[in-house]
């Protein structure tokens, strides 16, 4: 895959900030483990190999069991690709409750719905996963 090293720098920021926070305390110390529902990755212009680029990472928001975050990689202060994440905690071989997650994190808001653009793009990842199995 040309591109995989993009998802790698989308892995590695979350990750910064899971061990910079408070969440760590929260997750990984507590026996769960990151896991990532799914990804999408939308460019708009090539990102050649070993170009410089700044990725920014915003929260998206978050319902019961995972958080969405959107990642825009740029170059020249131009948008490259934009990359949309779907990431939950695991444990027990179950997805945990991100809001008691987050609380325990000490993030102050209750709530942060998700876009329904957002809700809409991972829609039908179950069903694409299903009909592959057979």
């Amino acid at each position: 895959m040309a591109n995989s090293k993009y998802f790698y720098y989308m892995d590695l920021i979350r990750f910064e900030i899971l061990f910079r926070s408070d969440m760590y305390k929260s997750t990984i110390k507590k026996g769960m483990f990151p896991v990532l529902g799914s990804q999408k990755i939308i460019y708009k212009k090539p990102l050649k190999r070993w170009n410089k680029f700044d990725i920014t990472l915003v929260l998206e928001g978050w319902d019961d069991h995972w958080v969405y975050h959107r990642q825009v990689f740029k170059r020249n202060n131009e948008v490259y690709a934009i990359g949309i994440t779907k990431v939950g905690f695991w444990k027990k071989h179950k997805i945990q409750d991100m809001r008691e997650i987050l609380l325990n994190s000490g993030v102050k808001k209750s709530e942060m719905v998700v876009s329904d653009d957002i809700i809409t793009l991972f829609k039908n990842d179950y069903n694409i996963i299903k009909s592959t199995e057979a």
